[in-house]
């Protein structure tokens, strides 16, 4: 990924660090640390916060495909993995403060499978999904994939961390989720070359963080909380319940932004990623409820909870992140940061 512009002094620092050596970055890197520990205690919301949710955007992606100019040594350098620990310790203390859960199921996989059915299905805010259908414009169309492409030009990575921390039925299922999402081993039918061809279709840049710029806090902020969970293993229940609620609620939106594309004139190179997910999301939401959520809470009754906190953290982000789209749109302006790359 190329390397995004700077949103604050944090996440200029961590760019500046990671494009140097190890043995050149140990005075910064102390800095950083001390700007990061005062920055964490005072931002209003860690949510919306454009430098905070930048620098850990760029510590997480040396897990993933790495930055233009950084070099491998720091995926596992244990200064800035500290550095990354208190961002993410703040984020994931925000999001708890977010979410209430109520009165736990029995630890089986049919009634973990209702809770999660029951959770998906409550009306959590505005609908972008009806939006995109029927009113929006093809600036809210490219702007809608800006916010999208964060994540599924690299769609599935995050889950995928918590594949070796599964055994059993839930790892079985977890494999059989991805293993769609992947293409089944044919490269052009991966669900991220999907959405690339959609954004190609629509004359936009395809590669990976070529947006980056343009997306707001609340949109890193739901891709860091995926990397939170999926990388760190004490949060595998999160990761797997976090994914089934993703599931669950992406069969009818998938065919409702279909439908908005179609309504500009667009064909199958824009409309296929969304139509797979129709039927596609409509089978994976029994299989992520039942044999991924449900067996893995059967194997490891403690994890119940963490598996629908999971579940309630990302169904709480996403909306957040359409809140702030939707007031946007209905406001008249645009969702994202002011940037060059919507030139594209």
């Amino acid at each position: 990924m190329k390397q995004p512009s700077p949103r604050g002094d944090i996440s200029a620092l961590v760019l500046a660090v990671i494009s140097g050596t190890v043995e050149s970055q140990q005075e910064p890197l102390l800095r950083l640390d001390r700007l990061v520990e005062s920055a964490v205690a005072a931002t209003a919301d860690i949510l919306h916060d454009d430098n905070l949710q930048l620098a850990l955007f760029c510590l997480y992606e040396l897990h993933y495909s790495g930055i233009d100019g950084a070099g491998d040594d720091w995926e596992w350098n244990p200064d800035l993995l500290r550095v990354r620990h208190r961002i993410e310790a703040a984020l994931e203390a925000r999001v708890r403060d977010e979410v209430v859960l109520g009165s736990l199921p029995e630890a089986t996989s049919e009634a973990v499978c209702q809770e999660l059915f029951r959770m998906t299905g409550e009306d959590s805010g505005p609908s972008m999904s009806r939006f995109v259908a029927k009113s929006a414009t093809e600036e809210q169309l490219r702007e809608f994939l800006v916010h999208k492409s964060i994540y599924q030009l690299k769609e599935a990575d995050p889950h995928t961390w918590v594949i070796p921390r599964l055994a059993g039925r839930s790892k079985a299922a977890m494999v059989e989720i991805q293993a769609d999402e992947y293409g089944n081993g044919l490269p052009a039918r991966m669900h991220s070359a999907l959405f690339a061809r959609t954004m190609r279709s629509l004359g936009m840049d395809d590669s990976y963080g070529a947006y980056l710029d343009a997306a707001p806090a609340i949109t890193l902020a739901v891709n860091n909380l995926m990397s939170l969970f999926g990388l760190n293993r004490r949060l595998r229940g999160a990761v797997v319940g976090h994914l089934a609620a993703y599931e669950m609620t992406s069969s009818q939106p998938n065919r409702l932004y279909s439908r908005g594309f179609k309504r500009h004139g667009y064909g199958e190179d824009a409309t296929e990623y969304f139509d797979e997910h129709v039927e596609a999301d409509a089978v994976h939401e029994q299989i992520a409820g039942r044999d991924m959520a449900g067996g893995l809470v059967e194997s490891e009754p403690r994890l119940l909870q963490d598996v629908l906190f999971g579940a309630a953290a990302g169904l709480a982000v996403d909306t957040l992140m359409t809140v702030h789209i939707m007031e946007a749109w209905e406001s008249g302006r645009s969702s994202l940061r002011p940037s060059e790359s919507m030139a594209s």
